[in-house]
């Protein structure tokens, strides 16, 4: 791969909440420059609903010499309010491109299930349920399609005059994107119990069935047992706040299971790096709204259902990075061994 990813997670905002409420300049850099030295990473992408923190951050990763994905991530909005975001967001991005960075827009993700107008459902976890309902969904296809594709067109010739470099887009399958305004295919995807007997030999004919250089921006797994199986739907054990859809707890006892976190991560790479995959961002570094909480009721060992390769710690700071509040799981290994191992020729 030319490009070794991990996603980094500057807080979501949805009804006006932000997320991630430890959010520093001093934190950013030191989580930033352990994903470059210690994961051997060259590229990370930014993500978050907050175009300051998106800055702040980004500005960081290119001061470190990474490569930038400027991800702004709509949640809930309006048509007219993620075009907004996208070109506040594009102006930020093309600010730092021209200070020298190696910067690529990503204009949005997974629009289709995140946000209003696409799909049926009044909100995410409707949307995401068409999921589970294949004939049902198989209805919308072609509906959604047009609507995604028409919306990007707009947006996409929102953000190039904004912006001068790279613009891709992060897709889900069911969207159907045209790839023809962009210079990267993005796709999310993560294996399931469904697709897992067939999941690496998919990888090349994806690959050469496009015009553009592939990029998967987003996969990864949770860490209780059996959320590789789950896939991207690993989310769906915690139950979360009405209002705010901040996580208060999970909906059961489950067993914690990193070593199959970190298995996950390896075959989903290994069959990434072996298919032409160009660029690859691990979901996710730290999930900080999924705080660990050991000793107590299992159910509030958010920690277990966050697809994050660190557990975020309550309260208090970890060792192994001093000043940090967080200590790597197994994930965190299992990918900086792989990363550094497969460095571009």
């Amino acid at each position: 791969m030319r490009a070794r990813g991990i996603s980094y997670d500057t807080g979501f905002v949805h009804n006006g909440s932000t997320g991630r409420k430890n959010f520093t300049p001093e934190l950013v850099e030191q989580e930033l420059r352990v994903i470059r030295d210690e994961l051997h990473c060259d590229a990370v992408r930014v993500m978050g609903g907050d175009p300051d923190r998106l800055e702040l951050a980004a500005g960081c990763a290119a001061g470190l010499g990474l490569e930038v994905w400027f991800s702004p991530y709509p949640l809930e909005l309006t048509a007219a309010e993620m075009l907004s975001l996208f070109a506040d967001c594009a102006e930020r991005a093309e600010r730092l491109r021209q200070r020298g960075a190696e910067v690529v827009f990503v204009t949005g993700a997974e629009l289709s299930l995140m946000n209003k107008g696409f799909l049926p459902g009044d909100s995410t976890e409707d949307r995401v349920a068409l999921l589970g309902e294949p004939d049902l969904l198989r209805r919308h296809i072609g509906e959604v399609g047009a609507r995604v594709n028409e919306f990007l067109g707009e947006a996409v010739a929102l953000v190039r005059e904004r912006f001068g470099g790279k613009v891709t887009y992060a897709s889900v399958p069911l969207e159907r994107v045209d790839w023809t305004p962009f210079d990267i295919a993005s796709m999310d995807i993560y294996r399931s119990a469904g697709t897992a007997d067939s999941f690496a030999e998919s990888v090349p004919a994806l690959v050469t069935s496009l015009q553009l250089p592939l990029a998967i921006t987003e996969f990864g797994s949770a860490s209780y047992r059996g959320a590789g199986d789950a896939g991207a739907r690993g989310l769906e054990i915690v139950e979360e706040d009405g209002t705010t859809r901040a996580p208060v707890r999970l909906d059961g006892v489950y067993a914690r299971d990193e070593a199959g976190q970190a298995r996950y991560l390896r075959e989903l790479l290994t069959a990434f790096d072996a298919g032409g995959v160009d660029s690859a961002f691990v979901f996710t570094f730290a999930l900080y709204d999924f705080p660990h909480r050991p000793g107590g009721d299992p159910r509030d060992d958010l920690d277990l259902a966050s697809y994050g390769i660190v557990r975020v710690l309550k309260d208090r700071l970890g060792t192994t990075y001093p000043g940090v509040p967080w200590e790597p799981k197994a994930a965190f290994g299992a990918l900086a061994d792989f990363y550094r191992d497969h460095r571009p020729a």
